[in-house]
């Protein structure tokens, strides 16, 4: 069984992916961007854009019946190392109790604006 999910982003047409993608196991969610998903405006601090981020994955993973708890593997990318403080500081608020596998990268992120970017894996609930 697999489900293809989409959030109607523009992005996600033009690129042709899936904002998140469930198997018979796990909920694999694209990378994410912090562009607000009521105004379409992307902050300019990295905390608020992270803050967005896990606003959508969440959205994503409650959709499936999981939470935060569920993922086991993140992948963070930011833009400059001056991020990672800001960025780190709201991964600790929301992985606290259940701490997934991470790696961060400093790279480009090819969305205008865009400091940070994040992928999660999560176990479904029911697997």
């Amino acid at each position: 069984m697999e489900k293809r999910i989409s959030s109607g982003s523009r992005f996600e047409e033009m690129a042709a992916y899936s904002r998140a993608v469930v198997d018979d196991r796990h909920i694999h969610v694209s990378g994410t961007v912090g562009l607000d998903p009521v105004d379409k405006t992307m902050p300019e601090d990295a905390e608020a854009q992270t803050r967005n981020i896990f606003r959508i994955i969440e959205q994503v993973l409650a959709g499936e019946g999981a939470t935060l708890a569920h993922v086991f593997r993140s992948r963070v990318f930011i833009t400059e190392v001056a991020h990672l403080d800001a960025v780190v500081r709201v991964l600790g608020e929301k992985f606290r109790d259940y701490p997934p596998t991470n790696t961060t990268l400093v790279c480009g992120i090819p969305a205008p604006g865009a400091k940070v970017e994040i992928e999660v894996t999560a176990l479904r609930p029911d697997a």
